[in-house]
């Protein structure tokens, strides 16, 4: 079964993307994925890319900060990840960086505190190296420095 293609006029996929754009913060190449899966060519993606930064539908630094801030408050992320995260999405290191500045230290210490308890106490692992293991290998994956983990894995086994 041969699939039609849905061709979309200019016009068209500005509008569309200013709802894709304004429903929530994407980047660049969310932008530019999303325009190739309607089948746009190259020059008409640069130019709705141009008319979406210039009409503010579009701005990198607003989207790394918004990224940062929601994957540190709701998934717990730590500074790690959400570098690489953005990294992985075309961010520069300049809104990278703007981006860490969305939180404090003190909050995310607090944050890790209170994951790291609430990880360690939730852990039903009996043998001590295990539920060490268990223990920085999630926190590892959420991205948080691992002198952080070694030190809290430390103070929390020797209760």
């Amino acid at each position: 079964m041969q699939q039609k293609h849905q061709y979309h006029s200019i016009d068209d996929a500005i509008k569309k993307l200013e709802y894709y754009c304004s429903y929530q913060e994407r980047c660049h190449a969310e932008v530019t994925q999303k325009l190739q899966q309607m089948h746009m060519i190259p020059q008409a993606i640069d130019a709705i890319v141009v008319h979406l930064i210039e009409n503010n539908f579009l701005n990198e630094e607003r989207f790394a900060c918004s990224f940062a801030r929601g994957k540190h408050r709701i998934k717990k992320w730590g500074k790690l990840r959400i570098i690489n995260e953005l990294k992985f999405r075309g961010i520069s290191k300049y809104n990278i960086d703007t981006a860490l500045k969305e939180f404090s230290n003190e909050e995310y210490f607090e944050t890790f505190e209170t994951l790291s308890e609430s990880t360690w106490n939730s852990i039903k692992e009996t043998h001590p190296a295990k539920k060490k293991k268990k223990f920085c290998d999630f926190l590892i994956r959420k991205g948080y420095e691992s002198h952080l983990i070694f030190d809290k894995c430390n103070e929390l086994s020797n209760e």
